[in-house]
């Protein structure tokens, strides 16, 4: 079975941007840690129950990962003023099973670590978002807790998730064959446009769109 996880927001700076986040929101964001396997570092929020959203960015003290980091992170082009929501995650109860599954290569399942969590991501070897950001990276926690637990309830909901690309048809079906068909509303958009995904949120300053 596979289930939404969390959203990834991209960020220049994660203390500016997490400063503009809070304040689009209404809401603190929790801190979250470091990952010295790809040099990144990250703050959380709750969005429910097993759900929250993730605020990424390069860790500009951690060493060189020797690898091109995962959600694209080398070769963004970030707004400089704000971070942008790139891409999502999906949670599986098997991870093997369900990239075999997708009818997009998903990458390499490696494992992580930080902190006493543990899990299995997907990592394409050159680090790109797979289906421009549209198609999950899948993930697979190997503890018995999950990180939203952990993270005060910030009263932040997702209403909805959609995206836009410029072919839609190979990414709605990598979509179903994950059985995500329902979880994300996939638009066409002119050719010379780029993919977007775009998340509603309700939240203690109403309904707020990130894009």
């Amino acid at each position: 079975m596979v289930t939404p996880d969390h959203l990834v927001l991209a960020a220049r700076d994660l203390d500016s941007d997490a400063a503009w986040l809070e304040d689009r929101l209404g809401v603190a964001l929790a801190a979250g840690g470091k990952h010295p396997r790809m040099g990144t570092h990250n703050r959380l929020l709750s969005l429910g129950q097993g759900f929250y959203l993730e605020l990424i960015a390069i860790d500009p003290q951690a060493a060189p990962p020797g690898r091109p980091r995962w959600f694209g992170l080398d070769r963004l082009d970030l707004p400089a003023d704000r971070p942008r929501l790139i891409h999502w995650v999906a949670r599986s109860d098997d991870i093997l099973r369900d990239a075999a599954a997708s009818s997009e290569p998903l990458g390499e399942l490696l494992p992580m670590a930080r902190g006493d969590y543990r899990w299995r991501i997907s990592v394409p070897a050159d680090g790109h978002l797979p289906g421009d950001g549209l198609v999950p990276t899948l993930i697979q926690w190997d503890v018995p807790f999950h990180p939203a637990e952990r993270l005060p309830d910030s009263g932040c909901r997702l209403m909805k998730l959609e995206g836009f690309h410029p072919q839609p048809a190979p990414v709605k079906a990598t979509l179903a064959a994950l059985g995500l068909a329902a979880r994300l509303d996939v638009h066409a958009c002119a050719a010379d446009e780029p993919a977007q995904l775009v998340a509603y949120l309700r939240t203690p300053r109403g309904l707020v769109e990130l894009d």
